[in-house]
């Protein structure tokens, strides 16, 4: 089943932002191994709750700021799609393991238009398109290296100010200047909830992404695709499943606690707030 039962869950998903910073380090890959059957189940477990099948989820490990040998014991593990937030250090692992072949790379954080032609070197996928500047630099970098690029809309569904994407009420009109843009093929949307252990609150940011694409659906250019909502990190992915995610960015639940807070890897965002992606 898709899309998600008239039926609510039997009782309230917490989130497990609590655990943030608590996750052990994952180094072999039986580690990794078992981090992602833990997540797989819990995924299988929210599809569950609602009707879903957990076919209709995909996890996107979150790699960022982890070092060439756990990614490597990851892809042992079976990873082979990664998120990623900066994208120097996205271009540097991709570089690094060009031997894995068929391994693949998502930027997931903020781009600048004077990146865009790395990321159109190397990217398979890119989740947080919020300008047409963006677009734009991309659809031409993405012409000349003869590659197209699967694109997500970023949403900031919590309305603060420290998170980048677009408000609600301006997707519409945005998306309908985005088939200007050949080399970009729109997916759908992806946000980053609140970060509060009021799940409820958390749950809201995810209704409101769903609502958007739904209404997407009915009024976007034709030629466009809105079937994808990515959201739900570490921390809410299970209630995220619950609202409808189709993908999920989950990185410390996988590959343990980063050394330093998120502030250093997403500048303008509170050190104690994990607003960057997984």
């Amino acid at each position: 089943m898709n899309e998600l039962s008239s039926n609510p869950p039997p009782s309230p998903t917490q989130t497990a932002h609590d655990q943030h910073g608590q996750y052990p380090q994952a180094t072999t890959v039986d580690d990794f191994r078992h981090n992602l059957a833990a997540v797989h189940a819990r995924i299988e477990a929210a599809c569950q709750r609602v009707g879903r099948d957990p076919a209709t989820v995909r996890l996107l490990p979150v790699s960022k700021t982890k070092g060439e040998d756990a990614i490597r014991a990851a892809y042992a593990a079976g990873c082979r799609f990664l998120g990623e937030n900066k994208v120097q250090e996205a271009y540097g692992k991709w570089q690094a393991m060009q031997d894995l072949t068929d391994l693949k790379w998502s930027v997931i954080g903020h781009l600048q238009t004077n990146k865009a032609k790395v990321v159109a070197r190397f990217a398979a996928e890119f989740q947080a398109l919020d300008s047409l500047r963006v677009a734009e630099a991309l659809d031409k970098r993405l012409q000349a290296e003869g590659r197209s690029l699967d694109v997500f809309v970023q949403v900031n569904t919590s309305g603060e100010p420290s998170k980048f994407g677009l408000s609600p009420e301006d997707v519409p009109a945005f998306v309908q200047a985005l088939p200007g843009f050949s080399a970009l093929r729109v997916r759908g949307l992806m946000t980053l909830a609140l970060f509060s252990s009021e799940a409820e609150r958390v749950r809201q940011c995810f209704i409101l992404l769903r609502s958007l694409r739904d209404r997407l659906r009915q009024e976007a250019p034709a030629g466009l695709s809105f079937d994808e909502l990515s959201m739900g990190m570490s921390g809410d992915y299970e209630i995220a499943i619950e609202e409808g995610a189709t993908v999920v960015r989950v990185g410390q639940a996988i590959f343990g606690a980063r050394a330093l807070p998120d502030s250093h890897y997403w500048p303008g965002v509170a050190g104690t707030d994990d607003t960057t992606q997984g």
